[in-house]
């Protein structure tokens, strides 16, 4: 498919979140473009649309030539969800267009952490240990059990992502509430902002690290554009110095 600027918003960057896109820029007057081309065509066609091909005339394109930085051609740039996740420049052989067009497609890992059972899901961690997708997804069905130890094990082996250090950050609440404490009671009735005032007044009063430490928990379970967030944390800082 030849996609323009006009079109390349839905062409790429929008069908790119149901099936990755890969586009190809190129120019008629590019040797090793035409030298490329052949081999991207016969590997993405056997994924049996598994891929999308595209591709951009830079010299009837030089808008999207010079937003993605394209400064040799043949460019070919693979995205997903909108995002650029793979890309190389210059004719490889057809072999390196098999592992570039590999890597695009889902993993065993990916396709059982789809089906979202226990089994399934621990085949994929069993298969890719730091698999996000299959890790908070088993995380959130033992934490459904009260299994909250295992879960915070299971997360804690993930790479550290703003959104797996939210869900650790939520469970280590849950455990905390498990207490008579005041500021844990407040958290365990959802009153965020009670917790927060209660916690800040013992950092204020002694430098207390556990409650520093538990405010940064919550900050990370209610995420930055929390008004309380927002409320509290140059409150703590403050505090600190």
């Amino acid at each position: 498919m030849d996609v323009t600027e006009a079109g390349f918003q839905a062409d790429v960057i929008d069908r790119s979140y149901e099936t990755p896109v890969v586009v190809d820029f190129w120019a008629a007057w590019c040797g090793p473009c035409r030298q490329l081309g052949p081999a991207l065509e016969r590997v993405i066609g056997e994924t049996d649309g598994g891929v999308v091909l595209t591709k951009v005339d830079v010299d009837s394109n030089q808008g999207l030539a010079r937003a993605y930085g394209v400064q040799g051609i043949p460019a070919v740039k693979a995205f997903k969800d909108g995002e650029i996740v793979a890309e190389f420049t210059g004719a490889i052989p057809e072999e390196g267009v098999r592992q570039f067009v590999a890597q695009l497609r889902p993993s065993e890992a990916d396709l059982l952490a789809a089906n979202g059972t226990e089994e399934d899901l621990r085949r994929a961690l069993e298969l890719e240990p730091r698999h996000e997708v299959a890790g908070l997804t088993l995380a959130a069905l033992l934490a459904d059990r009260d299994e909250t130890a295992e879960a915070l094990q299971l997360l804690r082996r993930l790479r550290p992502t703003a959104e797996v250090s939210r869900h650790i950050a939520e469970l280590e609440l849950v455990e905390s509430t498990e207490s008579d404490d005041p500021a844990a009671r407040a958290l365990a009735a959802g009153d965020h902002a009670t917790a927060l005032a209660t916690y800040l007044d013992r950092v204020r009063a002694s430098r207390d690290e556990e409650a520093r430490e538990a405010m940064v928990r919550i900050f990370t379970a209610l995420g930055d554009e929390n008004p309380l967030v927002a409320e509290y944390r140059p409150k703590l800082a403050s505090a600190l110095f």
